[in-house]
């Protein structure tokens, strides 16, 4: 259990310094933002702290800039679309910490919102240094974290500084976004209507043998697609060509399908190629019928077929990874046919809970994505939660009374 923004009163925010991890790591082309749905999605957190007075300091990752400035990922851009979607000024400090962020943090008005660069830009951050976290929690006693897709590692701008503000005596409590994120994701898991459908998808199941594992002790069937399909192709004994097999995970595949019985369901035939091009040549092929020269590129058309009437059954569902190479016209029609099922189950009343990445812009993509009950905006995160790890960025807030409602 832990504390969260909405349970505080409005009235003990206005004047405060509220620092907010946000996950503002958008896509960028030439400078310009190709997707802003993170910036929007933070959008309810920063609204009711500027509204209610807070002085609002947010801060975020872009990119993996190796804890130096590299111009691609500046924030400069985020704070320019930010300032548009809020209806409100925002002031931009080129750098993430230091005297000039202190100077603007003291100027900054009640109700003023304050977006800092890059917290990447500093090797301290992902090093998660002690230093670096106290340095931003002595700009303030009230910390909302708020960026679930980085919820699942321990740095200084999460986990770091959230517990460098609770040392110092302030409050480290959950952003909006981020309790929605987690109300979604626990309340799938922890008593889901059934049938419950997992879907999981992706080029490799080495990180994904935990959730995997997790999946199905809890749903109803899983569903496999994308390269890691290949593996337990493999597993079974079938030739899988030129594809994209984890050599060193086939006897791991193999103790997965013995123990899952009839609750693994792989792909009954699939898309190949000779290259993976976008002007690749393909053929449907039968499981069986995969030639030596052959790739995997996608699920095929009787695959499709089934997993969409597995899906239309379920009350509820959750995807995380596509079923091919989605990015490439030739093989993405596999990973739209999820995306439909999935929101045409939601039509109907299911739960549907899509995993952040590949996944959410397939959504997007697909022209479904306002139809899914819940598009988390963290893959990496949300992986880690279905498989019951503890998320270090939540474990460290600060822990709520009894009375408030458990997250």
């Amino acid at each position: 259990m832990r504390k969260k923004l909405s349970n505080l009163d409005p009235a003990r925010l206005s004047g405060r310094v509220a620092l907010v991890r946000a996950d503002f790591n958008v896509p960028t082309e030439n400078g310009r933002i190709t997707d802003d749905g993170r910036i929007r999605a933070s959008l309810p957190t920063l609204r009711m702290l500027s509204d209610a007075g807070a002085r609002t300091v947010v801060m975020s990752h872009m990119g993996r800039p190796k804890g130096r400035p590299e111009p691609k990922y500046t924030l400069a851009p985020v704070a320019e679309r930010l300032e548009e979607l809020l209806g409100r000024p925002v002031e931009f400090v080129p750098e993430p910490v230091g005297p000039s962020v202190e100077a603007a943090v003291r100027d900054l008005s009640d109700g003023g919102v304050l977006l800092l660069e890059n917290t990447r830009y500093l090797p301290g951050d992902t090093g998660n240094d002690p230093e670096l976290a106290g340095a931003w929690a002595s700009l303030a006693d009230l910390f909302v974290y708020d960026a679930f897709g980085t919820a699942h590692r321990a740095h200084a701008s999460t986990s770091g500084l959230a517990e460098a503000v609770i040392e110092r005596g302030g409050e480290a409590v959950v952003g909006m976004l981020l309790d929605r994120e987690l109300r979604f994701l626990n309340d799938a898991l922890r008593d889901p209507e059934r049938p419950f459908i997992g879907i999981l998808g992706g080029a490799k199941m080495s990180g994904k043998i935990p959730v995997i594992s997790a999946l199905l002790r809890k749903v109803d069937r899983l569903l496999i697609g994308g390269a890691m399909a290949n593996t337990f192709f493999r597993a079974l004994g079938l030739d899988t060509g030129a594809s994209l097999v984890e050599e060193d995970r086939v006897d791991m595949a193999r103790e997965l399908i013995r123990e899952a019985e009839n609750q693994l369901v792989l792909p009954l035939d699939c898309i190949v190629a000779d290259e993976v091009a976008a002007d690749a040549r393909t053929r449907v092929v039968d499981r069986e019928a995969v030639g030596p020269d052959d790739r995997i590129m996608d699920i095929g058309p009787r695959t499709r077929a089934h997993y969409a009437a597995l899906v239309g059954e379920a009350r509820t569902i959750v995807w995380n990874g596509p079923m091919g190479v989605f990015e490439m016209p030739p093989f993405a029609e596999g990973t739209m046919s999820i995306a439909h099922a999935v929101a045409e189950a939601c039509d109907d009343g299911a739960l549907g809970i899509v995993g952040g990445g590949d996944s959410g812009a397939a959504a997007e993509r697909a022209g479904v994505a306002d139809r899914i009950s819940h598009i988390s905006t963290g893959g990496g995160a949300s992986l880690d939660l279905l498989a019951g790890e503890v998320l270090p960025g939540v474990a460290s807030l600060t822990p709520a009374s009894v009375s408030q409602e458990e997250i």
